[in-house]
């Protein structure tokens, strides 16, 4: 019962939906950079939200199924192959066993999900599965997977077949076509003929320590990524973030989302796999519901922020949460006539 790597492309992880609760304890969270679609690949299959995923960055694994296995892919979205038979994005699949997938260099977008039915059993670290990179645990052996490793599957070949025909006569194989619900509802805004992603942000705990100018430049001004990002974080670059007395502060907690202001007065935003505690003032943090969008953004382009207050930032999240329920319900029995019910945000 296995997945082999053939070519584990750039970057390909196993991570969930993180490592909470031990950050007082220096332990960093992780998990999927883009936790939306993350969440969305898992209910195609009809797993679990929180259950454990691959990532890839820029371009795909090329992988064996070893056993049948049901899958689907989602976020970025790449030209993808099952023995040579493109394949769709944002449906659930049926591999049979000894089949191939390879998937190509995403078209846009950043980092693309493959989940499997019934998870990646890989053992937990803390009550998660997720790669942490620098400290080299959880996920496989630590690691970003290479060329040749075997991945356990928990489900034999004969019940993913089983469970393929029941998606199947549910007429939930069908591609997912709702713009929306792929997204995660994302905002936009439009600068001349220019379309960049709408990050919203609540003020940061050091909000005042920003001088007015810089609070202006940080919501009025367009950002763009620097080579300089990773999974733990966007340096951003653009219209300089004046502060009133410096951007050294002592040290305190970090989320994801938060976003310090360097010495050099340019915003960096952190990302699954940020530090827990840092010594830059924050101007801000981005709500979770748009994480996803700054995750999948390339360097060289472009973001813009606005401010928005908790109780939006909420309703965001729970518009994001209708999208996964309504996906959810194409694998319930809540069918009729071929429609499911309710609509996508």
């Amino acid at each position: 019962m296995s997945i082999c790597i053939l070519d584990p492309g750039p970057l390909t992880t196993v991570q969930d939906l993180g490592r909470a609760g031990f950050a007082a304890q220096g332990c960093r969270t992780c998990g999927a950079a883009d936790g939306y679609s993350a969440r969305l690949a898992n209910l195609l299959v009809g797993n679990a939200l929180g259950d454990a995923v691959l990532e890839t960055t820029l371009r795909g694994p090329e992988l064996r199924f070893e056993i049948a296995a049901v899958f689907a892919l989602a976020g970025a979205e790449a030209p993808a192959a099952l023995d040579g038979v493109s394949v769709p994005f944002y449906a659930p699949l049926f591999a049979p066993a000894g089949s191939v997938l390879k998937i190509a260099a995403a078209r846009t977008g950043l980092r693309s999900y493959l989940a499997v039915w019934g998870g990646i059993p890989v053992p937990q670290v803390r009550g998660s599965r997720a790669t942490d990179l620098a400290c080299r645990l959880g996920g496989f052996r630590g690691r970003a997977l290479r060329k040749g490793d075997v991945l356990p599957t928990a489900m034999p070949g004969d019940t993913a077949a089983a469970w393929w025909k029941t998606i199947r006569r549910r007429r939930a194989d069908r591609p997912l076509g709702d713009a929306a619900a792929r997204s995660g509802c994302r905002l936009w805004r439009w600068e001349q003929d220019m379309q960049l992603p709408l990050l919203r942000a609540v003020p940061g705990p050091q909000w005042d320590a920003f001088a007015p100018e810089g609070q202006a430049a940080f919501t009025h001004g367009i950002y763009r990524l620097t080579a300089d990002c990773d999974r733990m974080a966007c340096k951003l670059q653009g219209p300089a973030i004046q502060t009133v007395h410096g951007a050294d502060i002592l040290s305190d907690g970090i989320v994801e989302g938060s976003v310090q202001v360097g010495g050099n007065g340019q915003p960096i935003v952190m990302l699954a796999d940020h530090q827990t505690t840092g010594g830059y003032a924050k101007i801000a943090t981005v709500i979770s519901a748009d994480l996803p969008a700054l995750a999948q953004l390339r360097p060289g382009q472009a973001v813009a922020f606005t401010l928005t207050d908790p109780t939006r930032a909420v309703a965001a999240a729970r518009a994001q949460a209708a999208c996964l329920r309504q996906v959810a319900g194409r694998l319930s029995h809540e069918q009729k006539g071929g429609f499911w019910f309710g609509t996508f945000l």
